[in-house]
């Protein structure tokens, strides 16, 4: 499909989450009371520190689980 540049956009735009999520937002007071650092903690014999590539952080997986469960999101 042949294009022009014209339709290239030319202006980008700037948001912050914070200004996306209201301060009495559940997920705030989740972030706040609940201490996920124990993730780490449970999860580190299971990766190896010097093969493989880089990880995904185990604590962003968990919340993504935990935001599946609170929204009814399944997959």
């Amino acid at each position: 499909m042949l294009r022009s540049n014209r339709e290239k956009q030319q202006a980008f735009e700037f948001v912050s989450i914070e200004d996306l999520v209201p301060q009495d937002h559940l997920l705030r007071k989740v972030d706040k009371y609940i201490d996920f650092s124990f993730i780490d903690e449970k999860v580190r014999s299971l990766y190896c520190s010097d093969n493989g590539r880089p990880a995904i952080d185990p604590v962003v997986l968990f919340k993504m689980i935990f935001l599946g469960y609170f929204y009814g999101i399944r997959s």
